[in-house]
């Protein structure tokens, strides 16, 4: 286990791994890092929603992270962020998204896609408390590319 919540598959999974035939095997660094994001972010969240919370991604091999067209420098790879979506309906992702940016250290916090009132998912990462930046972003598409905008003072 990773967590008290997170199995190591749940961490690792990924359906395009699987098609594609990677192994999305973290090494001891990365299963480190993801150990720390679970305690300071997901747990303290998942208590607060007081229920499960569906992670769309976790750790990313290299290989997966370029198969699914990843940033190069995604901290995915380094087992530092997690992508976040209340499919269960235990606390929507805006307001996931609030509580973190309110209650929780980190590095990164990502409005991803949606509108306004929701994102499409969250995603959230955390590398040191001497070093997280609590930079907020917002992902948008913009001619068929991905921008993100800063919205750490808003």
């Amino acid at each position: 286990m990773i967590s008290k919540h997170i199995s190591e598959k749940e961490g690792t999974y990924s359906i395009t791994a699987i098609r594609l035939g990677i192994e999305n095997v973290p090494d001891e660094y990365a299963r480190q890092n993801m150990e720390i994001i679970a305690e300071r972010i997901f747990e303290p969240l998942r208590n607060e929603a007081c229920g499960p919370i569906k992670i769309n991604s976790f750790y990313r091999c290299p290989e997966l992270n370029q198969a699914i067209g990843g940033s190069a420098k995604s901290q995915h790879c380094e087992g530092r962020a997690i992508d976040l979506d209340d499919t269960y309906g235990h606390m929507s992702n805006s307001q996931m998204y609030h509580y973190i940016k309110r209650n929780l250290d980190f590095d990164q916090l990502i409005w991803e896609f949606g509108d306004d009132h929701n994102p499409d998912w969250v995603h959230v990462s955390y590398v040191d408390e001497d070093y997280n930046r609590q930079r907020c972003l917002r992902a948008i598409r913009k001619n068929g590319k991905t921008k993100y905008i800063d919205i750490t003072n808003s």
